[in-house]
C-alpha cells in the first residue's frame, strides 16, 4: 500500500508540472485525515480533491470495530478522493465554500478479541461526503481551509460511520 500511494504521489505531482497555471492546488490536511492534498479546478465551478495520507491517528483511534469483536488500535494509510463543486460565499473572491461527494480506502489493523492481541490486516472502503471553507490570502498564491465530513464503510464492516474533520493549507499554482 506504501509503494501505491507513493506512485500515485509521483505520478500526481508530475502531472501538475505540466498543468495549466492557476488550475492545481497541492497543501497539507491536518485531521482525519492526515496527509499531502492534491485538487484539480475545472472551470471555477468544478474540482477533483485527492487526500493520500494517514487515517485513524486523531478522532478514531482505540475505537470498537465490528461490534464487541474487536477495536482498531493504531493509525492506518488512506487514500480518499472526492468530486467537489466550489462556489465564491457572498460573491467574495477571497472566500469559497465547497461540498461534494467520494470514496475513500483504507488499510489499518484491528485487533479481534478471537486473535487474543494479534490483529488482522483490514483494507476497506467506502463513501465519502466532503464539505468546506477556504480562504484565498489577498495577492498570494496561498489558501487556509477547514472542512468536515464523514465516512461510511461499504466493505468490512457496512455502515460503520467515522468523522473526516481536517484543517490545512493550500499553495495554488
Amino acid at each position: 500500500m506504501k509503494k501505491l500511494a507513493l506512485t500515485i504521489i509521483c505520478a500526481l505531482c508530475f502531472g501538475m508540472a505540466h498543468a495549466q497555471y492557476d488550475n492545481w492546488a497541492v497543501g497539507f490536511k491536518l485531521g482525519e485525515p492526515t496527509g499531502v492534498n492534491i485538487r484539480k479546478y475545472f472551470n471555477n465551478i468544478h474540482a477533483i480533491d485527492v487526500t493520500i495520507g494517514t487515517y485513524g491517528g486523531i478522532l478514531s483511534n482505540d475505537r470498537k470495530y465490528r461490534g464487541d469483536d474487536g477495536i482498531y488500535k493504531n493509525t492506518g494509510i488512506s487514500l480518499q478522493a472526492h468530486y467537489l463543486w466550489h462556489t465564491p460565499l457572498f460573491n467574495s473572491e477571497a472566500v469559497h465554500v465547497y461540498y461534494g461527494l467520494g470514496g475513500q480506502i483504507n488499510n489499518r489493523r484491528s485487533y479481534p478479541k478471537r486473535l487474543n492481541g494479534q490483529y488482522e490486516k483490514n483494507l476497506t472502503l467506502g463513501g465519502s461526503v466532503l464539505g468546506g471553507f477556504e480562504y484565498y490570502i489577498p495577492d498570494n498564491r496561498i489558501s487556509v481551509f477547514l472542512e468536515a465530513g464523514t465516512y461510511v464503510e461499504l466493505l468490512r464492516r457496512p455502515f460503520y460511520l467515522s468523522p473526516n474533520i481536517s484543517a490545512g493549507i493550500r499553495f495554488n499554482l
